[in-house]
């Protein structure tokens, strides 16, 4: 499981590093080809990016896809739970259970549909317009991210079942503040900061 968390976050990561890091050479290249630099504005104007807005959204609709199935693993999706919260704990983790079931079957349904769609154009000749790359390998993200998803909330439901507890997203953590509030804590008690205003 540990493999295939970060495998999760690491394709995340890389799809949205990559997009920023293109889109920003294409509009680099868009406002310094404007440039009248002799050799440098013949050189530019040889270059095309006219792909790279493609496959930016390409990028991006991959990285919401798997995204999705991240935020039901870590609970970072928003759910309005104030009525569920409020109901006996037996009630509560039916209406819980019916719903992670429910967005189980949702996902898996989704991710059904969207293989049979896959299939379907795999077969054919359809490429995307400026990459030409065929059209399955760029679909191919709804069967793959919705699959994941389902995957997600069987864990979630599952883990929910057994334990009682649901996965939280502390909205005020920063990663890397814990770590740094430690280590000023262990130095504190290695050396005590004298009192400011104290008496001698």
């Amino acid at each position: 499981m540990k493999i295939l968390d970060h495998l999760e976050e690491w394709l995340i990561a890389f799809l949205m590093g990559a997009a920023t890091l293109v889109i920003f050479v294409a509009v680099l290249h868009r406002y310094s080809a404007g440039l009248a630099i002799p050799v440098v504005q013949d050189w530019l104007l040889r270059l095309d990016l006219s792909w790279a807005q493609e496959l930016c959204i390409y990028m991006f609709v991959w990285m919401a896809k798997f995204g999705a199935a991240y935020g039901v693993r870590t609970g970072i999706h928003v759910g309005v739970d104030v009525m569920i919260n409020r109901l006996p704990p037996r009630e509560r983790k039916a209406y819980v259970l019916f719903g992670l079931l429910a967005g189980a079957l949702f996902t898996g349904v989704v991710g059904t549909l969207g293989a049979s769609f896959v299939w379907d154009i795999a077969h054919t000749n359809s490429v995307s317009p400026d990459l030409e790359l065929p059209k399955w390998i760029v679909y191919l993200c709804i069967p793959l991210g919705s699959y994941l998803m389902c995957f997600r909330f069987l864990q979630v439901a599952w883990t929910f079942a057994r334990t009682g507890e649901l996965p939280h997203h502390d909205v005020a953590h920063v990663e890397g503040i814990a770590a740094v509030e430690e280590a000023d804590a262990v130095g504190d008690e290695l050396h005590p900061r004298p009192l400011t205003g104290a008496r001698p």
